[in-house]
């Protein structure tokens, strides 16, 4: 009972501390110059370096748009370690925190975190989901589900073709490693088979459940093609060490979907810039949180242009050429691989 007083009695404080503030914004409280302060919270999916460069350009773009941590910001951040329940559980502590905005990073996590927040007035902004359409946070005409919004990582799946082909020119049989429940892996397969036969090569696919059936599944693909791509699969990308290892020792290539995985070992990329990606989302948030646009009025982005990055310790290794124009194309050269 004590209790239960001593929590009224606090609730009652608080109540008068935000009228005195002058703040009638569920969820947003003022600090002492009157500046509105915000807290967000953020949900990874898992810990690797796309996403993690994603959550930093996140916080860049909110601090270009006067959206500081520390300053008129709180940020919680939580990783669900590759796990969709886990992922669940994080947004629906964020939503009954009552938290202004939650920031959803990779597909699975944006799903739960959309599905937690509906229908309770808090928005969620995403970030590094390939195909939002598919994972129904979208129409066909980019127009939000709800209050949902962010940027897609869309692959460039015709650029990478056409770049594996003028860097591979006798290859014929691509290998694809995919989470079959994660919705971004199975559009963007879909994009690769349709393109596949326009550059002579055919895909061959292995789907995967978990973390534990990634060494397996590689070893038979590894039996069946001449190199791999990797998507933006977030259980494959954290096993992404373990597969490397594997093709080296065949002397087969492994081709990345952007520049971590370059610089970690993969031959090559056209892929995307995810801190740029983490910062246009920054600033979508910062519209949302400052009022000036809902997130149902916005449809999500994508980054227009993809970057060619190529790692030449890797091309030494292989033993493969890198074509002059595409060196002379890339955004960056890397010359040693990074552990």
């Amino acid at each position: 009972m004590k209790k239960r007083v001593l929590a009224v009695i606090l609730g009652a404080v608080m109540t008068m501390s935000l009228a005195a503030c002058g703040s009638s914004d569920a969820g947003k409280t003022s600090s002492n110059d009157g500046e509105k302060s915000y807290t967000i919270g953020i949900s990874q999916f898992a810990e690797h370096g796309s996403l993690d460069n994603c959550r930093e350009g996140f916080l860049e773009g909110l601090k270009e748009e006067g959206i500081e941590e520390g300053k008129n910001l709180t940020v919680e951040v939580k990783n669900a370690a590759a796990d969709q329940g886990t992922a669940k559980q994080i947004s629906d502590g964020f939503v009954s925190d009552k938290v202004d905005l939650v920031c959803a990073i990779a597909t699975p996590s944006a799903q739960a975190a959309y599905n937690s927040a509906m229908n309770k007035d808090i928005p969620v902004v995403y970030t590094a989901v390939t195909d939002p359409v598919a994972a129904e946070l979208a129409s066909e005409d980019g127009t939000p589900a709800g209050e949902v919004t962010g940027t897609s990582d869309k692959l460039p799946v015709e650029e990478q073709l056409k770049m594996i082909r003028e860097m591979l020119l006798d290859a014929k049989n691509i290998g694809i490693l995919y989470t079959t429940s994660e919705a971004n892996s199975v559009s963007a397969l879909a994009k690769y088979k349709e393109l596949a036969g326009d550059y002579g090569f055919t895909i061959v696919d292995k789907g995967i459940a978990q973390t534990a059936d990634i060494s397996l599944a590689t070893d038979e693909l590894l039996a069946e093609v001449d190199c791999l791509t990797n998507l933006t699969d977030n259980t494959v990308v954290a096993s992404l060490a373990t597969i490397l290892d594997k093709a080296n020792k065949q002397n087969i290539p492994v081709f990345g979907s952007e520049i971590e995985q370059v610089k970690i070992g993969c031959l090559a990329a056209e892929g995307l810039d995810y801190v740029a990606l983490g910062k246009q989302t920054g600033k979508m948030a910062a519209e949302i949180l400052k009022g000036e646009k809902k997130a149902s009025e916005m449809n999500f982005e994508t980054i227009i242009e993809p970057g060619f990055y190529v790692n030449e310790k890797v091309a030494e290794n292989l033993g493969v050429t890198v074509p002059q124009d595409l060196a002379d194309e890339a955004v960056e050269r890397f010359t040693e691989i990074t552990k």
